[in-house]
């Protein structure tokens, strides 16, 4: 068992000033497989104070020297890509061959985008022709505090540091408790890396300790969350006394529109997005709405495919899909698997309990079901598992009401042949992010979304931006 109960503040490990001991289960076996120390106000008042301490000379760096931090940065995540694999698949269940290439690949990847965007970006830039003698200038925020969930822990914690320090911008990051393993790894990387003292820090701790405090912090200029929405309002209101900057990437209940003439791939591919990460993304399509001609299909081919969905441990190599993260989160699934049956939803595949040949560990059968109507509950509510929803659609307002009508807008998802009809439906579905037949969006494309998807963007220039004040200034002569 690992014992990881030391902080990372101010260039240095140290032990927890007021910490408390708690246990990181590995959810594909249910046992203890480390044990880290949850910080008090004494171990998130030293960070911030470090980050403050920091923040007058980083804040004045240079591209030059951001770029290099940067640099090194990547250079040392990837030198220790299997190290935060095991970490990864141990913590919150990602099966191993999928922890090293999309888990631990995702922080390289962002980190790669945000050395791109600071190469091209431009702190002093001039207002326009018309105002020769006027400059906007892009200051860094001040003292960030970086607080990110456990299901995808290395693909927020980069979308937060490396635009932070690209910013020049300090920062304390906050892990979740429950996955904290890959960021302990991770301050081993900005360690190794040489970033000078004080400009990342990292406290373990949970919502109501040290996250609640940094919210807070008086010393704190920004708080960047990613998680849940009801923790991105307590964040909110939290921060609201001192008027701090906050940026929130929240939950979803994506919409995947598949239209009659969808390519025959089309609803296999929808599934096998649903249920990747074992159902743990809040960008997953969760609502599979078909157009009526397509539907009865569409439903089989949509339970075969669940039942051919593998499960098994983590540590297992092959392609197949973990354990839920906790048995919090387990139960939770359970509940509104049953909940989608009591309130009449049409069982196709999967169900309660655990998969065949698992009688420990948090696995869930990869579930499906049909003659989904938009107030159930299953329709309306983040199950954050391996749950499909289907229902049927005639036409294209049908299907725009049904998408929008949810209190989330982070992605939607289309499926048609028809470019006219695909480009009225991205400009209608009211979320910050639309993908269509597949495509992935971009390299540094913003990630994000509306109403209680979250007030945020992260990814390229537009993750930079999260992290600047702009001021504007006059008069301005470069004689």
């Amino acid at each position: 068992m690992l014992e990881k109960r030391d902080f990372y503040i101010d260039g240095a490990w140290v032990a927890p000033i007021s910490g408390q001991d708690l246990d990181v289960i590995n959810p594909s076996t249910e046992e203890t497989c480390a044990v880290i120390s949850l910080g008090g106000q004494a171990d998130t008042d030293a960070a911030v104070a470090a980050a403050r301490r920091a923040f007058d000379s980083w804040g004045q760096s240079s591209k030059a020297e951001r770029l290099e931090a940067l640099q090194a940065i990547l250079e040392q995540y990837n030198a220790r890509a299997e190290d935060m694999a095991q970490a990864i698949s141990m913590e919150m269940g990602a099966p191993i061959d999928m922890a090293l290439s999309s888990q631990v690949g995702a922080g390289s990847y962002h980190i790669g985008n945000t050395i791109r965007a600071l190469k091209g970006f431009e702190f002093d830039q001039m207002l326009g022709k018309h105002a020769p003698n006027d400059r906007i200038l892009y200051e860094p925020v001040g003292v960030a505090a970086l607080i990110t969930p456990w299901n995808w822990p290395m693909n927020q914690v980069t979308l937060k540091i490396a635009p932070a320090i690209a910013a020049g911008c300090t920062m304390v990051l906050k892990p979740s408790e429950i996955a904290p393993l890959s960021s302990i790894v991770m301050a081993e990387i900005i360690d190794a890396a040489g970033l000078p003292a004080g400009v990342f820090n990292m406290v373990n701790g949970d919502g109501i300790g040290v996250g609640s405090q940094l919210s807070a912090h008086p010393d704190v200029d920004l708080v960047s969350f990613t998680g849940s929405t009801r923790a991105g309002i307590l964040i909110s209101k939290a921060a609201a006394d001192t008027i701090k900057r906050v940026s929130l990437e929240l939950g979803g209940k994506g919409a995947n529109i598949i239209f009659d003439d969808a390519d025959e791939k089309a609803v296999v591919r929808g599934v096998r997005h649903c249920f990747d990460n074992t159902g743990q993304s809040c960008n997953a399509p969760t609502r599979m709405m078909v157009q009526r001609g397509s539907y009865d299909s569409a439903v089989e081919t949509a339970a075969a495919t669940a039942e051919k969905t593998a499960v098994d441990l983590a540590s297992k190599q092959g392609r197949h899909i973990g354990p839920v993260v906790s048995e919090v989160q387990f139960d939770k699934i359970q509940n509104l698997i049953q909940t989608g049956i009591n309130e009449g939803a049409r069982l196709v595949a999967g169900g309660l309990g655990r998969p065949e040949g698992h009688n420990r560990g948090y696995f869930i059968r990869p579930t499906v079901f049909a003659d989904v109507t938009p107030d159930m509950t299953i329709a309306r509510e983040e199950i954050f598992g391996p749950v499909l929803s289907i229902m049927a659609f005639d036409g294209e307002e049908d299907a725009l009401q049904t998408a929008n009508d949810t209190v989330y807008g982070l992605t939607n998802y289309v499926q048609t042949q028809d470019p006219a009809r695909a480009r009225r439906m991205a400009r209608k579905l009211r979320s910050g992010m639309v993908e269509i037949n597949g495509q992935s969006r971009g390299a540094g494309a913003p990630f994000g979304g509306y109403g209680q998807s979250g007030n945020g963007r992260e990814g390229g220039v537009w993750g930079l931006h999260e992290f600047l004040e702009v001021k504007s200034a006059s008069g301005w002569s470069d004689d």
